[in-house]
This record gives C-alpha cells, structure tokens and sequence, in this order.
C-alpha cells in the first residue's frame, strides 16, 4: 500500500469510528483526567523505514499513565536483569481489573507487570537500584523512547492521583507486608504516581511503539534503545496482560500486543511492520479508549496485522 492511501485510510477509520466515544466515558477518578474533551481522538503510524502517518488530534498532549507500565518494564529488565525482576512479577493474565486487589490474596506475587500491583513492584525495583536518580533514570529513558528532549511532568495530575490513590496505597503495602517490594513504601507510590503523569502526545508513543516493533531499533535514526530480547519479551507480556480484563478477547479480534492507560492512550507495536498509537479519552469499563479499540480493530482486519 502507498503512503498516500495509507494516509487516507487511516484517516477513513478515524472518521468512521470517532463518534463510538459515545458508548463511553471520561475517567473521573482522578479529577484532573475528568476535564478532557470525550471526543478527541488520534491515530498515528510508523513504518519500519521511520515514515509516519499522522490523523486526528495527533498533538493533543495527555498523561501516560499506564502506557508508561511497559516502558518502565523494559528498563527495570536493562538496569537489573531478567531474574531480578520476574522474581518479584509474574507473566500471567489475571482476568481482573486493573486495580484488583483479588488475586494476590494468597498469591501475593503480581501477576504480571501491566496491572497495578505488577507495575507498582517494577517501580520499586527501579527506586531500589542505587545507580542514579529514580526519577531522572526513567525521564530519560522515556526521552529516548519518544525521541524528545522536552518530555514535560504534569504537577497537577500527579498531586490528583496522590489525593486519590487509596487503593494503590492498599496494593503497595500488601505487597510490602509479603516482602514483594522493600524499603519506604512511599517513596515507591510517590515515583510510580510521577511515572504515570509525564505527558505525551500520540506521536510520542508511536515513536515508543515503533522501537518495541522494530525489535528494539529507533526506525528514525537508526539508534538501538532497548534490547531485541527485552523488546520482544516486552511485547509477549502486553499481547497477554496489556488491555486489562478484555486481554484475552482483544488478543483474539486483534491479534496486536498492545497496552492501554486510563487518559485513553493504546500503544501497540505490530513487529517488522508499524508503531501504531490510538488515542481516545472516552473509556469502556474495562478502562480501554473506546475510539481506539476500535481503529486497531479496523486497522488489524484492513492491514493483515493479526499475528495469528
């Protein structure tokens, strides 16, 4: 397919599907994430040789919240290695929300690193590791997977998820209490918290996605990021446990690993083809983006990205 009917086909699905924001809604749990525009929406592509393909509100700039759980993954595997990080989370679907508090009720170990209690255990591995400032270390580690040196913080969503993190604070210290994470516990919420708070653009997690499908290699400027082990093992872990409770099924219509956040961003990188971001602040109760669910349905059917 050419660039040019690439560009108008994206655009075409974007067009068809952007009025399903109406079968959800905004997250409002955090205050600050319930001020968005419910009917905003992106889609951004990148090929193998760095082209890319922009449609929608492509530039709006959103927190990463839990897109950031793969990336922080990667790093966690580069700074400590396999075996440090899988002693601590598991790879298995949980078939729970994504806040579920359930399965580590006599199974304290998370069962993966794309839910909450995974993710928080990954974050604290990071803040253990006496290499550097936590903070900066994941700063410019997303730098380099957005390929952007001006990746800005949001004060104000982080001071929101703080004020309303009651039930992350619960996890945390579960796993604390069973010796999954160790150390000050707050200091392990407060980095997860400013972790999920910097603030992308559907671009930025394109270029993110992209490195994840191109085996690890910036498409762009041809930089190595992240290992090709890491970067595949990444994206076995998103095609199984990336889209919360709806993994299986998503897995089945879509075939695309694929990890989505509650500020209605989906990263899914198909390997050796495209970076694809979606992006759609109206949610379905899984917490998915409704608008981009449904442009990597039509993407995957029209483009033959189902892996199976």
């Amino acid at each position: 397919m050419s660039n040019t009917k690439l560009n108008i086909l994206l655009e075409d699905i974007l067009n068809n599907k952007i009025n399903s924001y109406k079968n959800g809604k905004v997250a409002n749990y955090i205050p600050a994430l319930s001020k968005v525009k419910p009917d905003l929406a992106a889609a951004v592509m990148i090929d193998m040789s760095g082209e890319s393909y922009k449609v929608g509100d492509w530039n709006y700039k959103y927190t990463i919240q839990s897109i950031s759980k793969p990336l922080v993954l990667a790093l966690a595997i580069m700074e400590l290695g396999e075996e440090a990080v899988f002693k601590r989370v598991g790879v298995e679907p949980t078939g729970e929300e994504f806040n579920s508090i359930n399965k580590l009720v006599g199974h304290p170990k998370p069962f993966n690193p794309m839910i909450n209690a995974g993710a928080i255990a990954i974050t604290s591995l990071i803040r253990e590791n006496k290499s550097g400032n936590s903070f900066d270390i994941i700063l410019k580690f997303f730098e380099k997977v957005f390929g952007n040196k001006d990746v800005e913080f949001d004060e104000e969503v982080y001071k929101s998820e703080k004020m309303t993190a009651d039930r992350n604070r619960s996890l945390a210290y579960f796993l604390k209490d069973h010796r999954i994470i160790s150390g000050d516990v707050e200091k392990s919420l407060d980095l997860y918290f400013k972790q999920c708070s910097f603030k992308v653009d559907t671009l930025d997690i394109a270029r993110a996605s992209a490195i994840l499908a191109n085996n690890g290699f910036d498409p762009i400027n041809g930089n190595e990021v992240i290992p090709e082990k890491v970067a595949s093992l990444v994206r076995s872990v998103m095609l199984t446990c990336g889209m919360y409770d709806r993994s299986g099924s998503f897995a089945i219509e879509v075939g695309i690993p694929a990890k989505s956040g509650v500020s209605g961003g989906i990263l899914a990188p198909v390997k050796n083809r495209f970076g694809i971001s979606v992006f759609g602040p109206s949610l379905d109760n899984s917490g998915n983006s409704v608008v981009g669910m449904n442009i990597l349905r039509k993407l995957s059917k029209e483009l033959s990205l189902h892996m199976i």
